[in-house]
């Protein structure tokens, strides 16, 4: 696991602005910038710079055609953050088998 990779993916959804622009781009699929700045009431600039944090993170991709840009919601990234779920849960998982063990007296047919 690429703890920087992680830690700009949760940095990057950790505000509400960005997640919601990334679930407004996975509904709606390729959007304009200034359609999105118009949805949230936000400057141009506003907006710009929060794409510009999804972009850093992976989570969207930009393309440019003439003077439009276009984003779209890119989730390949997203299997970082799934994968640390993952391990966290098997780390709970591990702990309440053990915890289960201590309780049943080690005597795994008394379950």
């Amino acid at each position: 696991m690429n703890e920087n990779k992680l830690s700009t993916l949760l940095k990057a959804v950790s505000d509400a602005t960005r997640r919601s622009l990334l679930t407004v781009l996975c509904q709606q699929g390729k959007t304009r910038v200034t359609d999105l700045a118009r949805i949230y009431d936000l400057s141009l600039n506003a907006v710009s710079k929060h794409i510009k944090v999804l972009e850093k993170a992976g989570l969207v991709r930009r393309e440019t055609i003439g003077r439009t840009h276009w984003i779209a919601a890119d989730l390949t990234q997203t299997t970082e953050i799934e994968d640390w779920f993952k391990s966290l849960k098997s780390i709970w998982a591990l702990r309440l088998d053990n915890f289960n063990e201590l309780m049943t007296g080690g005597d795994k047919n008394n379950e």
